[in-house]
């Protein structure tokens, strides 16, 4: 979809402390050979700081950051991927009273590692729509230091787990980068890739997302080999890229800069770059490689590093682009308009 009068007004991230990945192998918990293939060096992980205070926090950053009154805001969008709190409790609720803001209208969303794209595109319906929120805080935060989890290697190859929480205000006023477009989709007949062959119906032991990999496995063992999976999903995250290309009224050839989520950057660059027509000097992959895979969060903190040390410029226009498990992606075009004043 075109997206009018829609900016990115402020953003705030928080990361923990750093672990590289050069001792996890010397510590035998990751496999040297994959860390050599796949490039990733590292991620930050926050120990037994709670997800959501992780959350809080990067809120905290934004709005100390930005112009708009949280009196003023209209809406509260929190997301994640892993264990936020108990089961019944609900997020976007802590968040609020630990942050001091009003009665706002919340919602939580369970969109996998598409989170932060899914959770601004709800904003832009409330923003522009029948709503007239006027500004809507976005949230979310990961801490993956879980018994269940195994941030090494517990999502494959592709990808090493990062702790650590990104907010963005966006506001139908004015901000520092305007949302020119954002499409999304759903590739339904990869849905059993991630969720497996196993009951619906909740069973002791079951519905852990730490056999996350192994079920995806099984799925390419019994289901469809990996290389139709991957050309599948390649075509249809290409589908949603060149839809919001077209809406922003944009080619690739145009973008200062391409933002994935922080994996494998033969992924990134055999399944994005090279289709694209662009090297992975416009890609933020060297940034990310080091940062982990920090669920939805992963492209707001790489936008708000781009910004904050002036990576980007006035005019540039940046493609953020996730996916999640379903299968999902989003992808949106942003143009940054002016240097915020916390850059560096």
């Amino acid at each position: 979809m075109r997206v009018e009068n829609v900016h990115i007004e402020s953003l705030g991230v928080v990361l923990p402390d750093w672990a590289s990945a050069e001792q996890a192998v010397a510590e035998g918990r990751l496999d040297a050979e994959i860390q050599a293939a796949n490039g990733l060096t590292g991620a930050h992980v926050a120990g037994d700081v709670p997800a959501m205070d992780l959350a809080v926090s990067a809120a905290r950053i934004a709005l100390d950051r930005s112009k708009i009154d949280p009196e003023d805001l209209g809406a509260h969008i929190h997301s994640a991927v892993h264990y936020q709190a108990p089961e019944g409790a609900y997020p976007p609720g802590y968040i609020l009273r630990e942050l001091g803001l009003g009665r706002l209208p919340a919602l939580f969303l369970q969109q996998g590692c598409d989170g932060m794209l899914s959770a601004l595109e709800v904003a832009i319906g409330k923003l522009t729509g029948a709503a007239e929120a006027g500004s809507v805080l976005l949230t979310t935060g990961e801490n993956f230091s879980s018994p269940t989890m195994d941030r090494w290697r517990g999502f494959g190859q592709a990808y090493i787990l990062g702790d650590g929480a990104a907010a963005a205000l966006v506001s139908d006023e004015g901000g520092f980068a305007e949302v020119r477009s954002l499409n999304s989709g759903v590739l339904h007949e990869l849905e059993k890739w991630h969720r497996g062959d196993g009951p619906l119906i909740l069973r002791e032991g079951a519905g852990s997302m730490s056999d996350m990999a192994e079920r995806a496995q099984r799925f390419t063992d019994r289901e469809m080999p990996l290389s139709e999976t991957m050309e599948k999903l390649t075509l249809f995250d290409l589908e949603i890229i060149q839809r919001s290309l077209v809406d922003a009224g944009i080619n690739a050839s145009d973008l200062a800069m391409v933002v994935p989520i922080n994996m494998d950057g033969r992924m990134i660059e055999y399944s994005i770059m090279m289709p694209l027509g662009l090297t992975m000097e416009r890609c933020s992959w060297d940034f990310g490689r080091a940062v982990g895979h920090v669920g939805g969060a992963d492209v707001f903190i790489t936008l708000e590093h781009l910004v904050r040390t002036r990576a980007v410029s006035p005019g540039d226009h940046v493609l953020l682009v996730s996916q999640g498990p379903g299968w999902l992606c989003s992808a949106a075009v942003v143009t940054v308009t002016e240097v915020p004043h916390w850059a560096e």
